[in-house]
């Protein structure tokens, strides 16, 4: 199985530089209780996203980033990919569902983003997990740590204390990916230092994993 490409060179970078030209942002909303089960639908998804940040950041409108945030259905995923079909036949053998994308930032300052999928099975979303840390790891450089000290087991942490200039990742940043259950969730941190982004993630991983129904 070839990893995915849900994170391929230049979409962080595609993604800093509208945050410079976004309107101004609405809030975060207010929090919505985890569901018993795990969802049947992408708006059921979007209701266990974390709705804020601890770092303040205010949210970013879905449709003002091309492509847009919020719901993700396999179609829209493969279409990262310079290879859309064949990029749809991974998805399809990690048995994705549907995922949700949120953003948080203004300007070209600190970004903090959020991108939470659902599979059919635990299988899936950790083979899924391992395989796009490494993939984004050889985009972005750095060293990779599987089970870093302040995440939880089954997470992967990449720091860049010098961003990532070649992939358009001028600023420090922190990225981390967890599998919990038939969910996979990845939280990219870009700060003004590693330190910053690193503890950015750490706790909206922690709040995002709270969030989410057992499966």
């Amino acid at each position: 199985m070839s990893p995915p490409a849900v994170l391929r060179r230049g979409r962080l970078a595609l993604l800093l530089a509208l945050l410079a030209g976004c309107a101004s942002p609405s809030d975060g909303g207010a929090s919505a209780a985890a569901a018993a089960a795990p969802p049947a639908t992408p708006g059921e998804l979007e209701e266990v996203v974390v709705p804020d940040v601890p770092s303040g950041l205010p949210r970013v409108p879905d449709d003002s980033l091309s492509p847009p945030a919020g719901e993700k259905s396999v179609e829209d995923v493969a279409g990262y990919a310079e290879d859309a079909a064949r990029e749809r036949e991974v998805l399809d053998d990690y048995g994705y569902r549907f995922g949700w994308e949120r953003y948080w930032g203004s300007g070209s300052g600190p970004l903090t983003t959020v991108f939470t999928h659902q599979f059919e099975t635990p299988d899936g979303a950790a083979a899924f997990t391992g395989d796009v840390a490494a993939h984004d790891a050889d985009v972005y450089g750095g060293l990779l740590q599987e089970d870093p000290p302040g995440l939880p087991d089954g997470c992967w942490l990449l720091q860049l204390a010098d961003g990532a200039p070649a992939a358009g990742v001028a600023s420090p940043a922190a990225f981390a990916w967890c599998a919990r259950g038939v969910f996979s969730v990845a939280v990219t941190a870009v700060a003004g230092s590693v330190e910053s982004a690193t503890e950015e993630v750490r706790a909206v991983v922690a709040a995002q994993l709270h969030r989410l129904p057992p499966s």
